[in-house]
Parts: structure tokens; C-alpha cells; sequence
């Protein structure tokens, strides 16, 4: 009845990033930082877990000779997450 939840996108701000970045496909970390409204340092450790987990991509560069981080969210983040959204919803699906 009641299907698993994946354990990387179940916390607020993982899920956060993620949805952020099915919506725009990619996200400088600044941009993500400013509307999830996160620490930078909390941030890349949640990025971090998604990156080892193949569901975001990391890319430093140099812009304008300041450093620049982008993110972007991979076919794998995009499946996990569409996965997650119907697990989601056999717990909003339920008859007394």
C-alpha cells in the first residue's frame, strides 16, 4: 500500500534543490542558495549528497573572473524524483 520513499530526496532541502532544478535544468548555487533559503555551507553538503548520488551535476567555472558554481539535475534526478512524487502519493491516496 504504503511504497518507499527515496532516502536521499526525503529531507526538505534536498527535495528543494531538486525540484528547483527539474523546473529550470540548471541553477547557479547562488540562485539556489538565495530561494531555498540556505546556508551556503549546509547547501553544498546537501548538493554534495545528491551529486554522489547521480541525481545533480557540479560544475565550477570561472565567470567574469569570479568562481561560479553551476547545478544541474541529471536524466537519473529527474527519474528519482518523478519516482518519488508517485511513491508520494500512494500516502495521499488512502481510504479509511
Amino acid at each position: 500500500m504504503f511504497k518507499d520513499l527515496d532516502p536521499i530526496l526525503h529531507t526538505p532541502l534536498r527535495l528543494a534543490i531538486v525540484s528547483l532544478l527539474i523546473s529550470v535544468k540548471e541553477a547557479e548555487f547562488t540562485y539556489i542558495r538565495d530561494k531555498t533559503k540556505s546556508t551556503a555551507g549546509n547547501l553544498s553538503v546537501q548538493m554534495n549528497k545528491l551529486k554522489d548520488a547521480g541525481y545533480i551535476e557540479i560544475r565550477k567555472q570561472f565567470k567574469d573572473n569570479y568562481p561560479q558554481t553551476v547545478c544541474m539535475i541529471t536524466p537519473e534526478g529527474i527519474k528519482a524524483f518523478e519516482q518519488y512524487v508517485t511513491n508520494l502519493q500512494s500516502y495521499l491516496n488512502t481510504k479509511p
